[in-house]
């Protein structure tokens, strides 16, 4: 059985090597917060961190995540206090339906990371999520403020 690093964790689980990390989290983990959109790594719902950089989760075979840090939404924040890109996107009141959320918080999280103060075209380039409820002068909001804090 494969062993995942899954939020500081080591698991182990029985799935064929074949099967998207997506569901390996979802199913076998019991992690729901990452989320199944389209099944072809275009929307974004399901992206976590493998080894810091925000990856789409239903395209990733288990087999290539063997090894390697994953986080998912549920240990973006490992303190219980939410991660800066979290604060913003409830202060910035950034979510309609939530469905696409988590996917866009750890794109985001991740874009901060590598770029602590990014321009709108870095924005651009970078979130390619998908938001069907249209929210995302909202995000670029949040992004920025998410940018501002400590």
């Amino acid at each position: 059985m494969p062993r995942l690093n899954i939020n500081g964790k080591s698991v182990e689980v029985d799935v064929e090597a074949d099967t998207p990390l997506l569901w390996a989290i979802r199913e076998n983990v019991g992690l729901t917060g990452t989320k199944y959109g389209c099944g072809i790594a275009q929307c974004g719902a399901c992206t976590v961190h493998v080894d810091g950089v925000a990856t789409r989760s239903c395209g990733m075979p288990v087999s290539e995540a063997v090894g390697k840090k994953i986080v998912t939404i549920e240990g973006l924040a490992p303190n219980g206090k939410p991660h800066k890109v979290q604060q913003a996107w409830i202060a910035n009141d950034v979510p309609q339906c939530g469905y696409c959320q988590s996917g866009m918080i750890m794109a985001v999280a991740a874009l901060l990371k590598e770029k602590p103060k990014p321009t709108d075209a870095d924005i651009n380039a970078a979130i390619t999520n998908i938001c069907r409820c249209g929210t995302f002068q909202q995000v670029r909001e949040a992004i920025h403020i998410a940018a501002k804090s400590a």
